[in-house]
């Protein structure tokens, strides 16, 4: 499957999880009635089993909706099953909850409450990051367990939202201690300090802010991080179409993971995406 055939415009009228993929890539554009969806799951080059990436895109009344990308730790089997159950416990939670004129702050928390003790008992060691969107009623708030992430982009590149990783070398980052770039490369940006499958999990919960008309949602688990820089990310999602800024995205990640310029950073890993833009 080629990267193009994979980006089809599809009509999306309904919640859907996205996991699991057999081919390496896999990727679709969607119309929904909140706006354009892109999700994006690839598996690490030259991996045989499941990814253990998942996506969850949850369709609300009135055009609202929640986002959420989940990457599973713990061996193959075990972080596939992870943010499966993560993404499926939300799923699950919303669709019990039915419409709310208020917002969907407690269902999204105890879906992740009931997830984290779901990927306890499986009593493997397994684990997942989980980064939330919930897009209701013109804005935007973001939930994350550990270094998913979640970016608010405007048009003129603008970042307006962007969570902090649950990791040693995201916060030195934050304090100042290390710049961009010598994050990116760091030995130990891998090691997370919170993560669904935790006893002592920990939800961060972002300030709400109004997105404007062209502002650009990304969710990715750290195989995007990992690999492109921010500023990169920043200028290919901004503006312009949304289908071809994923596909720039996407052959760019490609490119980096394979290794052939040493210049930039390259670390194989799954990779899950969603871009959104409102309508």
């Amino acid at each position: 499957m080629t990267t193009q055939r994979a980006m089809q415009f599809l009509e999306l009228s309904e919640s859907r999880i996205f996991a699991r993929y057999e081919s390496d890539i896999a990727g679709e554009f969607y119309a929904a009635a909140s706006g354009n969806i892109v999700t994006y799951l690839k598996k690490a080059p030259g991996k045989s089993s499941d990814i253990e990436d998942s996506l969850g895109v949850y369709l609300l009344d009135k055009g609202d909706c929640v986002l959420a990308v989940a990457d599973g730790m713990g061996g193959a089997a075990c972080g596939t099953e992870a943010s499966r159950i993560a993404v499926q416990a939300l799923m699950d939670a919303i669709t019990a909850s039915g419409h709310s004129e208020t917002g969907y702050r407690e269902t999204i928390l105890t879906a992740l409450e009931t997830a984290n003790q779901a990927v306890l008992g499986l009593g493997v060691g397994a684990g997942t990051t989980v980064a939330i969107a919930e897009i209701s009623q013109g804005g935007i708030r973001p939930y994350h367990v550990g270094d998913s992430e979640v970016l608010v982009v405007g048009q003129r590149g603008k970042v307006k939202l962007q969570t902090i990783s649950h990791s040693p070398v995201s916060y030195a980052v934050e304090a100042g201690m290390l710049d961009e770039q010598e994050a990116i490369h760091h030995d130990e940006r891998h090691l997370i300090s919170n993560y669904l499958g935790a006893g002592d999990m920990r939800i961060e919960i972002g300030s709400g802010i109004k997105l404007a008309r062209h502002d650009t949602v990304l969710l990715s688990s750290d195989g995007l991080f990992d690999n492109l820089h921010l500023e990169e990310i920043i200028e290919i999602i901004r503006k312009g179409n949304l289908r071809n800024a994923a596909t720039q995205l996407i052959t760019l990640l490609n490119e980096r993971m394979s290794g052939t310029n040493s210049k930039y950073p390259s670390k194989p890993d799954d990779a899950g995406f969603i871009l959104y833009r409102g309508s």
